[in-house]
């Protein structure tokens, strides 16, 4: 299994923008940290994709093209690209060209994003939501495997023996489908034969395992072998050295980060109770002592059918870049050999 973290550029500035020296300064220290975890010997650091005051990664080829010159092993990529309110050529090239500074690390995960801000941002209709994702993953797709290209759609002019350059250093860019809790996604992904990355941040991750079962039965009956459809799961968390003070460190922020982002969506606040409930055996958070998380995540593992790959999702509960980079070497340390022997 693969281990990583996905990252959204997380100011910590919920009611307002941060100024230059702040902005500054979280994305120096973002990089910091993915330099670390690339020496820590994780396999995996996402950037997502977001338009909002309180996050930095709006332009996330740029911040993992300033990764990629600090690092040396750990592949990067996407964590969310929001492909729905995007051009699939421009997508490519950008990736491509990452992968070019990487020397081959470069990966997308692409998904229609569980915000919606991009959709009038650029100019899209969200009710077109479902059909913007589809038709352009199909182009970015073609664009991967065919140098030259042909191609036509709804949304966008066609092309016409088009050649895209430059072409990645991997024969193939690696591409993941990013999902919720959508049938329909989960079936599209099997039927395409593309890696999937749940996204499970809340309820019980067991719940899950029939959309993956349908995944996995799409891909084998579209003729795709079963090596070929890898799971990934993407689950907030955070680490310390005893439960208790992983939970002082990570609730208040969570429940405050939260509880805004419920205010958008109609949920409720967030309370102890519910965090604690999150939290348990068989609860999405992953929150604790490096022991009982690598046990957790062999629990989810057996309960999805196995997954190759868990990225963690941290930097969203206000944690300091001292709290964040001590998780990250303790995953490293702790959670990689212990998942090895479990």
């Amino acid at each position: 299994m693969e281990i990583g973290i996905d990252s959204f550029a997380a100011t910590g500035a919920l009611d307002s923008a941060l100024n230059a020296d702040g902005n500054i300064q979280a994305m120096s220290q973002l990089l910091e940290r993915i330099a670390l975890a690339d020496k820590a010997g994780l396999n995996f650091f996402g950037i997502g994709e977001h338009h909002r005051k309180e996050f930095l990664d709006a332009a996330t080829p740029v911040i993992l093209a300033a990764a990629a010159a600090r690092t040396t092993q750990i592949k990067l990529g996407s964590a969310v690209t929001v492909l729905s309110a995007a051009d699939p050529v421009r997508v490519f090239q950008s990736y491509a060209t990452l992968d070019i500074i990487s020397k081959g690390r470069a990966e997308l995960v692409v998904g229609r994003g569980s915000f919606i801000e991009a959709f009038p941002l650029f100019g899209f209709n969200i009710q077109d939501y479902d059909a913007l994702f589809a038709e352009k993953l199909d182009l970015l797709l073609k664009i991967i495997q065919e140098e030259k290209v042909t191609w036509q759609g709804k949304f966008r002019e066609p092309l016409d023996r088009q050649t895209i350059y430059p072409r990645p250093v991997q024969s193939k860019l690696p591409v993941w489908v990013g999902v919720g809790g959508t049938p329909q996604s989960f079936a599209r992904a099997g039927r395409l034969g593309l890696p999937l990355m749940v996204a499970v941040i809340g309820g019980e991750t067991h719940r899950f395992r029939p959309l993956i079962d349908l995944y996995r039965e799409s891909g084998l009956k579209a003729g795709h072998p079963p090596e070929q459809l890898k799971v990934g799961l993407h689950s907030l968390g955070y680490l310390a050295q005893t439960r208790e003070k992983a939970i002082q460190d990570f609730f208040p922020g969570y429940a405050e980060t939260f509880t805004k982002i419920g205010r958008e969506r109609g949920w409720s606040p967030v309370t102890r109770n519910h965090f604690d409930a999150q939290n348990g055996p068989t609860g999405a958070l992953l929150v604790g002592a490096p022991e009982e998380i690598a046990e957790k995540i062999a629990r989810h593992s057996i309960a999805l059918g196995g997954i190759q790959r868990l990225t963690f999702q941290m930097d969203n509960a206000g944690l300091s870049h001292q709290q964040l980079s001590n998780a990250i070497e303790m995953i490293g340390k702790e959670i990689v050999p212990l998942l090895k022997h479990l």
